[in-house]
C-alpha cells in the first residue's frame, strides 16, 4: 500500500521545494521512496500476470532545470513506468503518484516517425478496428477518450478530407485516469491500478499488430 505519509511527504516538498530543507528531512524522503519502491515490486508482479514486462523504472527524483525556467531542484511526486517485453509488444505504462494529482497513464507518448506514419497509414486503410475500442463501453468508462497532442490540419501526405483525419491528426495517443487520494492510500490501489492497465489492452494489441506489419499485411518481425 501506498502509505499517507508518502503522499504527505510529497505535499510538504511541494511547499519546501529547495536543497536545504530535502536535506534537513532526508529520512522522511527515504521512507517515502522505500515504501514507493515496495508498491512498485508488488504492482509488478500482478502486472506480470496481465502483460509481459521487461523492465520497471522509479523516475529520479531530481529535475533536469537546465532548460526549464522552472528551477526548483525536486519532482514532489514518484513516477513508475513498465516496459513491455518484446518488439512485438507495444506500448507503455506510466504511474504518477501525487496528493490530488495520481494519474495513470498508457500509449504512446512520442512514436518515432517511422512508427507514426505506420499507424497513420494503417488507420487511413481501415479506421473502424480502431473507432470500434475508443467507442466500447468499457475504454470510455476508463478513459472517456484519445489524448495528445495533434496536427492543426493534415499530417503530410494525407487529405484534410479523409473520412478518418480525427484520427490522423493525432501526434501523440495515449489515455490517462486519476485516481483519488482515497483510493491511492488503500488495500485496493494495486488491483484499481491493474484493472485500468487490463482495460487498455485491447488498444495495446490493436497497436501492436498494425506496429509489426505493412501495409499489405506482410510481417516485419520475424
Amino acid at each position: 500500500m501506498i502509505s499517507k505519509k508518502t503522499l504527505a511527504y510529497c505535499k510538504k516538498l511541494s511547499k519546501n521545494n529547495n536543497r536545504p530543507w530535502f536535506q534537513e528531512n532526508k529520512e522522511e524522503y527515504d521512507e517515502a521512496k522505500a515504501n514507493v519502491k515496495s508498491f512498485q515490486e508488488t504492482l509488478l508482479a500482478e502486472m506480470q500476470k496481465i502483460d509481459s514486462i521487461e523492465k520497471s523504472k522509479m523516475f529520479r527524483i531530481h529535475r533536469d532545470v537546465r532548460f526549464s525556467k522552472d528551477k526548483t531542484p525536486y519532482n514532489p511526486d514518484f513516477r513508475l513506468s513498465f516496459t513491455r517485453e518484446g518488439a512485438h509488444r507495444r506500448g507503455g505504462y506510466y504511474l504518477r503518484i501525487a496528493p490530488g494529482e495520481t494519474f495513470v497513464a498508457c500509449g504512446f507518448w512520442g512514436p518515432e516517425p517511422t512508427d507514426l506514419k505506420l499507424i497513420r497509414g494503417q488507420i487511413a486503410q481501415d479506421p473502424k478496428p480502431l473507432r470500434k475500442i475508443l467507442n466500447a463501453k468499457r475504454f470510455k468508462d476508463l478513459f472517456g477518450e484519445l489524448q495528445g497532442e495533434q496536427v492543426k490540419t493534415a499530417p503530410k501526405g494525407f487529405s484534410k478530407e479523409d473520412p478518418a483525419i480525427d484520427l490522423l491528426r493525432y501526434k501523440q495517443m495515449y489515455v490517462s485516469r486519476k485516481i483519488s487520494d482515497t483510493i491511492v492510500t488503500s488495500k485496493d490501489f494495486t488491483k484499481e491500478i491493474i484493472r485500468t492497465y487490463n482495460g487498455i489492452r485491447p488498444y495495446f494489441d490493436y497497436m501492436s499488430d498494425i506496429l509489426t506489419h505493412d501495409l499489405n499485411g506482410i510481417p516485419l518481425i520475424k
